[in-house]
């Protein structure tokens, strides 16, 4: 520990002197410190894992489908996106957006493991307050499929796998219980409360579970500014509660106090937190800190100036054995399916997408209503701020058809075409708007307006997410893909945390009078300045 100690003051000490890099011993360059969020884009109640030399972290995910993203790590601090657990939302008919919607509902927090006996991972949540759906895989990256089904509800769970194979869940709001699996993961055991929250601490719920020298540590969060952790010597207790941090001080500017997510241990023996802060109107971004233990086992967080830190020295690592993807770039839609950076407004209608060296999106749904409008296909912002740029061919548009580019949460507007009456308009509407249960109080207004002669035309929003009030979104057009004009005013970006999930940007096509039209995406471009 005072070897690694040493280390890390050397580290931040070549940092404090403006040194951003240093040499490694295969004369490679990498950095001597990293930059909370370590990432900028909405990946909330994180759970994080290490197999081996790599790290996973899934996510909520709410009413998109795929469901559960996983990111892969080899440095805790550079990230691409890998898979989900969930491959579609069977969960109900509402999740189809076919007779119902299930806005905020669907993937909330949830757990992922690795079992090392038999070389599989698991995945758990509970969905709509009624049943627990664990998924499992062989590979992250690989094909999950549903395991079993649990007739109860595991809240905000977290699994251990014990030294001895036997797996617990620790799961609840307030009153927090631990469930011992079935062997086969498949069923419940046994279930009991472990511990009932103090009225002083208040609510305590998004649990993960750990083992660390012979004791168990259940992780809970105090939301929205608060964690705390339960130690026993048992899984089943009894606990002791001790504060890890209370209005910790963000490390962005404007966002809200680290809280929730989990912890992990190197290959080296370090412990590190990763967590999310509020940082609306982007969404809830992972930020990641050191962690020592005490000489009686009780964690505590590495802070900067009584803070979580802005920078800290990077993970003593090993060399990552390739570059991860970057979450942001050009894509294509080469070969024939979507990369898992993409996710749906609810489940799709796969008969009216297809992938092959382009996107092709057949109008799904006739609404005038983008809110209830099947097959509108989302990306993630990234932060501070980034520019979505997007190419469409619109020759096969039909008369009543909608296609663009939308700032999608429950306050949204668009840039897109309208085709009426044979002929096409490039318009920027704003005005799409749900109230507080996710109903439809505004489909849209239109306010600004341009002809457009040819059959191809590039779109593109740049969104400041910064989190505060007053952050705009900007719409711009360009018939060459080169001359951008600008199109109807900012849109002001609503930041109520409410509707959980961040603003991301969507590319849709719903038809208004009837179905039989398309449009095709040859190209998606995600920017930063």
């Amino acid at each position: 520990m005072k070897r690694t100690r040493i280390a890390a003051t050397l580290a931040a000490l070549v940092f404090a002197a403006g040194g951003l890099t240093a040499s490694t011993a295969s004369g490679t360059t990498q950095a001597a410190s990293f930059k909370n969020p370590v990432v900028w884009q909405d990946f909330a109640d994180g759970d994080i894992i290490r197999v081996d030399d790599a790290y996973y972290y899934s996510a909520s995910t709410m009413h998109y489908s795929p469901g559960a993203p996983i990111l892969r790590s080899y440095d805790l601090v550079n990230w691409e996106y890998a898979g989900h657990s969930v491959p579609r939302l069977d969960f109900g008919a509402k999740y189809d957006l076919n007779g119902g919607r299930g806005y905020v509902r669907g993937i909330w927090a949830s757990f992922l493991n690795y079992r090392k006996s038999n070389r599989t991972y698991y995945w758990g949540g509970c969905v709509d307050f009624a049943q627990t759906h664990v998924y499992t895989a062989s590979a992250v990256d690989g094909q999950w499929s549903k395991l079993s089904t649990i007739n109860k509800c595991y809240f905000d769970a977290g699994m251990l796998v014990d030294d001895n194979d036997t797996m617990y869940v620790a799961y609840g709001n307030t009153q927090i219980s631990v469930a011992q699996l079935s062997p086969d993961g498949k069923s419940e055991v046994r279930s009991q409360q472990v511990f009932q929250t103090p009225s002083n601490i208040g609510t305590l719920e998004g649990a993960r579970f750990y083992k660390r020298n012979g004791n168990y540590y259940i992780w809970l969060t105090r939301p929205a500014n608060g964690q705390y952790v339960l130690k026993a010597s048992n899984p089943f207790g009894p606990y002791t509660v001790q504060q890890v941090l209370l209005n910790m001080p963000s490390p962005v500017q404007g966002a809200g106090v680290p809280h929730q997510g989990g912890l992990v241990q190197t290959q080296n023996g370090d412990w590190y937190y990763m967590a999310f802060i509020d940082a609306y109107p982007g969404g809830r971004m992972p930020v990641l800190a050191p962690i020592t233990w005490t000489a009686d086992g009780w964690p505590r967080i590495t802070t900067v100036n009584g803070g979580w830190g802005a920078n800290y020295p990077m993970p003593n690592l090993p060399p990552p054995p390739r570059q991860v993807k970057p979450m942001i770039g050009v894509d294509t839609f080469a070969g024939t399916k979507l990369g898992p950076q993409w996710e749906w407004n609810h489940n799709p209608d796969t008969t009216k997408y297809s992938v092959n060296n382009g996107l092709r999106l057949s109008t799904a749904t006739v609404t005038n209503d983008l809110y209830n409008a099947r097959n509108t296909l989302t990306h993630r912002i990234q932060g501070p701020s980034s520019t979505a740029t997007v190419a469409l061919d619109v020759t096969s548009m039909r008369d009543g058809d909608r296609s663009g580019l939308v700032m999608l949460r429950d306050s949204s507007a668009w840039i897109g075409v309208k085709r009426d009456n044979g002929r096409n308009r490039v318009v920027m509407v704003n005005g799409l708007t749900m109230d507080g249960n996710w109903n439809t109080t505004g489909t849209g207004t239109e306010i600004a307006s341009a002809n457009l002669t040819g059959n191809r035309i590039w779109l593109r929003v740049n969104a400041d997410i910064r989190p505060g009030s007053g952050r705009q979104a900007r719409f711009s057009y360009s018939a060459d893909g080169v001359n951008f004009s600008p199109l109807g005013s900012g849109f002001t970006l609503k930041n109520e945390w409410q509707f959980f999930m961040g603003y991301r940007f969507g590319i849709f096509n719903h038809a208004t009078q009837a179905l039989g039209g398309a449009v095709t995406v040859s190209r998606f471009e995600l920017s930063t300045p």
